[in-house]
């Protein structure tokens, strides 16, 4: 029974081996080319305006805006008939027509 259990884990081990070993081989040599690939890269390309770097450059004044200025509190109100809301919103008839 071990012996047969050790002919079978060889063979599935000698199968596994074939398959990841290729694998293995391939994923190993697409890294190595891209590892040394990556060195022959140009460098980032030249700024198009002044150096952010230099302390002396003119930058835009910082301002505040606020995120939320346009808002206005919407507080519940009492029911009220539809029509009259709607006569609220509703456009001023155009005079001449």
């Amino acid at each position: 029974m071990l012996a047969q259990l050790g002919a079978i884990l060889a063979a599935v081990q000698s199968v596994v081996q074939k398959l990841f070993g290729n694998r293995f081989r391939t994923i190993a040599g697409a890294a190595a080319t891209a590892l040394t690939l990556g060195g022959c890269m140009q460098t980032a390309p030249p700024l198009a305006g002044p150096d952010p770097a230099n302390p002396n450059v003119r930058v835009a004044g910082v301002s505040y805006r606020s995120g939320i200025a346009p808002y206005t509190r919407m507080r519940p109100t009492a029911p009220s008939g539809w029509r009259e809301q709607n006569q609220r919103v509703t456009p001023s008839p155009k005079s001449g027509q």
